[in-house]
C-alpha cells in the first residue's frame, strides 16, 4: 500500500521528508499516510491494537498506527474475516491473541494477492529522477560523492582481487557486482553505532565506515595483519571497531544473532538498531523464519535487508519460494516490510534511513527486500553461464547498472565529470595492486595461531595436536608452505 512517509533521525536532524514509498504492515489493504509526529496520537506503538486515525495537524489525511493486538481488548478485524452481514460482524470471541470475530462464510485466504507488491524507486534506469519524486530530499553532495566513489572502489576492488584468485595468488573470492548501490547507500543511511550482522556481499558497508583497501587485502591474503590471523576464508571481513560482525560462511545464521543483539539494544535503551543482511537463498533456511517470529513477538529494533538477486547460486527464486518474493513474509510475522529498487541508490538510501527511524524510535523490526541482480559468478568456484544465459547477464550489466545509474545522476547535478572519472578508477585500481604486492610480502601468521584465542588456557589435547604437527613439518618440509613461520 502506498504511503508517505516522513522521517526524522532528531528534532534537529533531519527536516520532515515525505517519501512516497510502499511499507507493508499486519494491516492488508489500507492506504495511508504515516507522519513521524510529536503527538501520542500520531507516535506508531506496538502497544495497542492496529487503527487507521487522524493525525494532529493533519486534517484530511489518515495515518497509519502499527499496534499490537492485545487479548483483553477487543480489535479490528482483517478485511479476509469481515462479513457483510451486520449480526454476523457483531458477533466474535476474545481468543488468545485478540478478539476473532465469526463469519457464516467460508473463505480461504488466498495463496497470493491478485498484484505484486510495488517497488519503491526514485531514479529511472538512465538517472533521472521521477517527477513524483522531485520536491523530496535525498542526499546533500558530500553524503552523495562519498557513495558514488565506494561504489566504485568497491568495483574496482572485486575486479582486481577476483584477477588475483585466477592468477593463484588468494584461494577464494567472492564479488559484489550488481549489487554496489544496496552496499553504499545502506551504509550512509546508517549511523556508526549500528551493529552491522553481514551474510558476505557487503563489504561496501565495511568500507564506508573506515576500513581501508590495505585491510580488505590483507584479509583476502591471509597474513599476519589479517585480524582473523588467516583462520577464514577470504572475504570474511570483521571490525570490532566498525561494529561489523565478522562473516560466516553458513546461511542465515547471523540472523538469531542480529534479533538477539538487537534485543540487547532495546534492554539498554541504545539509540541504535542492529542491521542483518541475507540473500534470497537465506530466506529458505529456518533461522530466517524463527528470527523474523523472535524480532516481532520481542519488538526488537533489527533491520533486515535482504538482497534478492535472482540467484541462490545456481536455483533461481522461481525454484526456492512461491510467494511474492521476500516482502510478504513480513507481513506473516507481523513486520512491518517494504519492496525498493535495489539497483537505485536513492531509492535505496532513503528506505533504509526511515527503517532505521522506525526501528530505533519505535522499538520494532522492518523487513526490507531489495530487488537487484547478481551480475557476477555466485563466487570463484562457479560458472554461472552455466544455468543462465550469457545476454541476461549482460543486460543487468550495461541496462541495469547501479553504478552507471548513479554515475549520471551525479553528473546532471553537475558534481562530477568524465575526466574525473577517469582519474579516479585508475588511482583505485593502483592502491588496490599495491595494496596485493604489501600484502603478498607480508608474513603469514605463526602456526601457534591455530591453537590460541579459544581457551584461556590451552588444553593438553591441543598442546599434543600442535607438537605432532610441528614434528610432521620437520619431517616433511617439502610438503608445507615456507612462509608460515613455525
Amino acid at each position: 500500500m502506498a504511503i508517505w512517509l516522513a522521517g526524522r533521525r532528531s528534532a534537529d536532524y533531519f527536516t520532515k521528508t515525505l517519501m512516497s514509498t510502499t511499507f507493508r504492515s499486519l494491516r492488508t489493504s489500507a492506504t495511508a499516510v504515516a507522519s513521524f509526529d510529536d503527538s501520542d496520537e500520531c507516535r506508531g506503538s506496538f502497544r495497542k491494537p492496529y487503527s487507521l486515525v487522524p493525525c494532529g495537524n493533519s486534517s484530511s489525511a489518515a495515518v497509519f498506527r502499527s499496534r499490537r493486538f492485545e487479548s483483553s481488548k477487543p480489535g479490528p478485524q482483517l478485511d479476509f474475516f469481515s462479513s457483510d452481514d451486520d449480526e454476523e460482524q457483531n458477533q466474535g470471541m476474545d481468543f488468545p491473541g485478540g478478539r476473532i470475530g465469526f463469519t457464516s462464510e467460508m473463505s480461504f485466504i488466498p495463496e497470493s494477492s491478485e498484484k505484486r507488491v510495488q517497488c519503491y524507486r526514485v531514479l529511472d534506469d538512465n538517472g533521472y529522477q521521477l517527477s513524483s519524486t522531485i520536491s523530496q530530499q535525498h542526499v546533500n553532495k558530500e553524503v552523495a560523492m562519498k557513495m558514488y566513489s565506494g561504489m566504485v572502489t568497491l568495483q574496482t576492488l572485486d575486479t582486481v582481487l577476483y584477477e588475483a584468485q585466477r592468477q593463484g595468488r588468494i584461494s577464494f573470492y567472492l564479488t559484489s557486482f550488481g549489487e554496489e548501490a544496496i552496499n553504499l547507500a545502506s551504509a550512509a543511511a546508517l549511523s556508526p553505532d549500528d551493529l552491522i550482522m553481514p551474510q558476505y556481499r557487503e563489504p561496501g558497508v565495511l568500507w564506508w565506515r573506515g576500513f581501508t583497501l590495505e585491510e580488505f587485502v590483507n584479509q583476502c591474503f591471509g597474513n599476519k595483519n589479517d585480524y582473523g590471523k588467516g583462520r577464514q576464508m577470504p572475504i570474511h571481513y570483521g571490525s570490532k571497531k566498525h561494529n561489523y560482525f565478522t562473516v560466516s560462511s553458513p546461511l542465515a545464521t547471523q540472523l538469531p544473532q542480529a534479533v538477539g543483539a538487537a534485543y540487547s539494544l532495546k534492554v539498554d535503551k541504545k539509540d541504535a538498531c542492529v542491521v542483518a543482511f541475507l540473500g534470497d537463498g537465506s530466506s529458505s533456511e529456518g533461522d530466517f523464519h524463527a528470527s523474523l517470529n523472535f524480532a516481532a513477538v520481542m519488538e526488537a529494533p533489527v533491520v533486515f535487508i535482504c538482497r534478492n538477486n535472482g540467484w541462490a547460486i545456481s536455483t533461481p527464486t522461481t525454484e526456492q519460494f512461491r510467494s511474492d518474493g521476500i516482502v510478504v513474509k513480513g507481513q506473516a510475522y507481523g513486520i512491518r516490510s517494504i519492496r525498493v529498487d535495489g539497483n537505485d541508490a536513492l531509492a535505496v538510501y532513503n528506505v533504509v534511513r526511515v527503517a532505521r527511524e522506525m526501528a530505533v524510535t519505535e522499538q520494532r523490526p522492518i523487513l526490507i527486500e531489495a530487488m537487484t541482480y547478481r551480475v557476477g559468478h555466485h563466487s570463484t568456484s562457479d560458472d554461472s553461464t552455466k544455468y543462465r544465459p550469457v545476454d541476461e547477464i549482460e543486460h543487468w550489466k550495461t541496462s541495469r547498472n547501479p553504478v552507471s545509474i548513479f554515475r549520471r545522476w551525479v553528473q546532471r547535478k553537475g558534481w562530477w565529470s568524465d575526466e574525473q572519472e577517469t582519474e579516479f578508477r585508475a588511482d583505485i585500481r593502483k592502491q588496490v595492486i599495491n595494496a596485493i604486492q604489501e600484502a603478498e610480502k607480508t608474513e603469514k601468521p605463526s602456526l601457534e595461531n591455530m591453537f590460541s584465542d579459544v581457551y584461556e588456557e590451552v588444553p593438553l589435547n591441543l598442546k599434543e595436536q600442535e607438537r605432532f604437527i610441528r614434528d610432521t613439518v620437520k619431517r616433511h618440509p617439502q610438503d608445507y608452505p615456507t612462509d608460515v613461520p613455525l
